[in-house]
């Protein structure tokens, strides 16, 4: 059985920048969390950061990516905006996409909920305790009905998403806020899943529970069927082709052919 091809995308910044973050992650987030989906089984997972040419996703990667994970933080304006459209294309066409944690300010994971994505913080290394509220969801497979992270940044309610298709986890943290950590949605014919957890200065993506959700909503994620062509298609159909017979009539506005506006 071929193995579902993930591209594990990261900026990459904080980890050259903070020596700090590079103690905990030498070989950056990105490397961390592709080595442990190529060790959970079925996955493939590759890299690409931001200074790369194209970010690391250049015409032809995301074709042969099953499921695009996104990490992003510091340098979410540095994204070119064709590469966001790249990517945007890619989930309508039938591509998987997990965003982790500051990804909910990404630009692709903006544009894919069409709303500000915005949240409360606070960074105190306060321990942060999930809730399954879904115990028969495929991402929270094989978990336990709650789990600890002990230093973590706190993300609080209000979120300005849109409603989810599904909540899988919500969180709470020592400070008192709550916040929806695991949604999933729909866009197009691709999946998308959103996970809270995963600020650069803690330990998070070494821990068990987390990998094993990302493997999961990798998954979860993953499309089999074959790519939609053109998921922006919007054709003019000539009367002709109609199923049914009709009589063309009234004042029309486009030749036949003619592409609508946009």
């Amino acid at each position: 059985m071929s193995r579902i091809r993930v591209t594990v995308w990261g900026e990459n910044v904080h980890e050259r920048k903070s020596a700090v973050v590079r103690g905990v992650y030498p070989q950056g987030m990105h490397q961390c969390i592709a080595d442990a989906l190529n060790a959970a089984g079925g996955i493939e997972a590759g890299t690409a950061t931001l200074d790369q040419p194209d970010h690391g996703l250049p015409p032809g990667r995301l074709e042969e990516t099953d499921v695009l994970i996104w990490w992003g933080h510091a340098a979410h304006g540095e994204v070119r905006d064709e590469i966001v459209e790249r990517v945007t294309q890619a989930v309508w066409s039938g591509m998987g996409a997990i965003f982790l944690h500051s990804a909910h300010f990404s630009k692709p994971f903006k544009r894919l909920m069409g709303t500000p994505c915005n949240l409360t913080w606070r960074e105190a290394g306060e321990r942060e305790r999930l809730w399954l509220t879904s115990r028969s969801h495929p991402i929270a497979a094989g978990l336990p009905d709650h789990f600890e992270l002990e230093h973590e940044e706190m993300y609080g309610e209000p979120f300005g998403i849109p409603d989810p298709m599904e909540t899988v986890f919500v969180s709470w943290f020592q400070g008192g806020e709550v916040f929806r950590s695991g949604v999933t949605y729909k866009r197009g014919a691709g999946k998308v899943f959103y996970f809270r957890p995963g600020h650069e200065t803690y330990p998070t993506y070494h821990d068990a529970n987390i990998q094993r959700v990302i493997a999961n909503a990798v998954r979860w994620a993953h499309n089999p069927a074959p790519r939609l062509a053109d998921p922006s298609a919007a054709p003019n159909i000539p009367v002709e082709t109609a199923l049914e017979p009709i009589t063309e009539r009234g004042p029309k506005l486009h030749a036949a052919g003619e592409e609508g506006y946009r």
